[in-house]
């Protein structure tokens, strides 16, 4: 077995040297440092336990008891056992292949078949880049056993920086948590990254920050910004599309620009939207005058986009990354954040590269808007990458807000064909697929599906799970490409672009293109999560026909489990398998060739 660190999780994957006919799954326990040992739990468990062997004092839907059916399994602490906070350092995993008899029973845990990998599972923090994500996942059992089946909402008629630390509602046990306890849970590291910033400019009397923002209404970033405001301490600038400004009917990023004027006055901000969106979500900081640190990346500082969307931030404490950053905000600012000359400039016209040194991983970005053949040959890059990725046999996972569009979009194109193509490993994420696929029976074709499911109808023993009907709410807002997981030269791309052709053209954004193993790791370990988890979800949507994942003309009720039990999601006391879930004689060989690099279990 193999244990890859990401970001605040671990990626398991298993291996057998010999043919698994009567597997039954694995069990996983995990020792946290200095804590004792528990099961990781299964909400899919056998109908009936007692025809099984059953681990006395663990429940039943202990993986002791209920064995995990997959070859991988991410690790997120503090979903069960360990609370809001859970703590970081080495965690020890102890896996064991579980079995079936002639009978079909599961016979007793054998620890004599174990293995064990231990693996430091902390925030990703190395050398000068700190990354984050948020989680991404409201529509998850984990969301619905702490929070309850609700979005997470703000105060009614509350103000733009409403107190945090007020009660937003009860947990299923009746339990009260502020919307605090809820943002903190969904924001993850990702907030923390955010927040970690902030407030080090608000500590230090030396530090100043400029501001990029698309969407701006998350009430304590709101609350901290006007504080810098008014301590003179930050520049801000602030989209002014339509979605963010009506002179008639303000919004909230129209609220905010009147309560910044009077914290910090107008020379501080500015509202501007380059070609057609001022799109990048970046903070660039200074201490004594010079830049020092940089996070860039796709989340917004939005309710929504810190709380509800599948987002990353990456952080550079870097002078020379921060330098370059702190010339673009000068250039948009000079600029008056408009197209035509910011177009001209050298930002929009160059790749800035960097070599791996002082703890900065190889990676080269791009500022937009861009002229028109610029856009192109930087999308053309991914293109490329990924027919490369097939020529050698190798690996393209992604996570992408979007992949349609009514205009020529080379990038969208290639990531949508991508699962057609045989001669590689591909596993894609999102919102709108053109078109949704799983691993057929017998054959090698790569996976897409879509992070919005409609009317999910998930039947006993799982709890259901908030809906995603406005199209504004995307579950998946990142924007990332990883090509060559696990190969010589893995890159991802990422950053605040939509890798759209026209967007690339008009939007005011960055793109990134980083070469690091470690890196590339964390955010493969980020798209296999997500594409797992909608997988699941995208089978259990109700619509006309079974058309899977598309709309349905009612919506089921969200509060209540499906009336009717069907058998096929349980183990039943034959101990097979449903197809849909685990079958070990179709399992797709390159995916368990993939993951289950490292030793083999016995």
């Amino acid at each position: 077995m193999a244990g890859y660190p990401g970001d605040a999780k671990v990626m398991l994957a298993f291996n057998l040297k010999s043919k698994p006919d009567n597997l039954a799954g694995f069990t996983i326990q995990v020792t946290p440092p200095g804590k004792q040992p528990y099961f990781l739990w299964n909400d899919l468990q056998f109908k009936d336990p007692s025809a099984h062997a059953q681990l006395q004092g663990e429940p039943a839907y202990s993986t002791a008891n209920a064995p995990i059916h997959k070859f991988r399994w991410v690790h997120v602490p503090g979903l069960d056992h360990q609370g809001l906070e859970p703590p970081y350092g080495d965690y020890t995993y102890t896996v064991t292949p579980r079995y079936f008899d002639g009978n079909q029973h599961m016979t007793a845990l054998e620890p004599a078949q174990s293995a064990k990998v231990t693996v430091l599972l902390q925030p990703f923090d190395e050398g000068a880049v700190n990354l984050g994500f948020t989680r991404g996942f409201v529509q998850s059992q984990a969301f619905v056993h702490h929070f309850g089946p609700k979005l997470p909402t703000r105060p009614t008629n509350g103000p733009l920086n409403y107190d945090t630390s007020k009660q937003a509602g009860k947990d299923p046990q009746g339990k009260p948590y502020t919307y605090e306890q809820q943002y903190q849970w969904l924001g993850f590291t990702a907030r923390s990254r955010v927040f970690d910033l902030l407030n080090a400019v608000d500590k230090a009397a030396d530090a100043k920050i400029d501001v990029f923002c698309y969407d701006l209404n998350e009430p304590d970033v709101v609350r901290l910004l006007l504080k810098l405001g008014e301590a003179g301490k930050v520049r801000i600038i602030l989209d002014n599309a339509d979605l963010h400004h009506d002179a008639a009917d303000p919004k909230p990023e129209d609220e905010f620009e009147q309560l910044f004027i009077k914290a910090a006055g107008r020379d501080a901000i500015k509202r501007g939207r380059f070609g057609r969106y001022a799109h990048d979500k970046v903070f660039v900081v200074y201490k004594g005058g010079k830049a020092q640190s940089v996070l860039t990346g796709s989340t917004n500082f939005s309710v929504t986009g810190l709380y509800v969307n599948a987002n990353h931030v990456v952080v550079f404490d870097s002078p020379d990354v921060a330098h370059l950053y702190a010339g673009l905000f000068q250039e948009a600012w000079d600029d008056d954040v408009k197209a035509p000359k910011f177009t001209a400039s050298n930002f929009a016209n160059r790749t800035f590269s960097f070599p791996n040194k002082d703890g900065v991983p190889a990676f080269d970005v791009t500022f937009s808007p861009r002229p028109q053949d610029a856009a192109a040959a930087r999308l053309d890059e991914i293109v490329k990458r990924c027919d490369s990725e097939a020529e050698k046999g190798g690996n393209v996972f992604f996570a992408v807000m979007t992949t349609t569009s009514t205009s020529p979009n080379p990038v969208y194109e290639k990531l949508t064909a991508l699962h057609e193509d045989t001669r590689l490993f591909s596993y894609g994420i999102s919102d709108n697929p053109s078109g949704i696929a799983f691993y057929p029976v017998g054959e090698k074709h790569g996976v897409l599906v879509t992070g919005k499911p409609k009317y999910t109808q998930l039947p006993p023993p799982f709890d259901q799970v908030p809906n995603i009907l406005s199209a504004e709410a995307h579950q998946i807002h990142h924007k990332f490409v990883v090509c060559g997981f696990g190969g010589h030269d893995p890159v991802v791309y990422c950053g605040s672009s939509n890798l759209a052709l026209a967007a690339e053209h008009v939007n005011g954004d960055n793109l990134l293109c980083i070469h690091d193993d470690k890196i590339v790791t964390a955010f493969t370990i980020e798209a296999v999560l997500l594409i797992d988890h909608f997988n699941f979800l995208d089978q259990t949507a109700k619509a006309p026909k079974g058309k899977g994942a598309e709309a349905k003309t009612e919506e089921p009720p969200a509060d209540k489990r499906a009336a009717a039990v069907q058998a096929e999601w349980f183990l039943g006391t034959d101990g097979k398998w449903a197809d849909k879930y685990f079958d070990p004689k179709d399992l797709h060989s390159r995916d368990r060739e993939m993951f289950a690099a490292g030793p083999a279990m016995e």
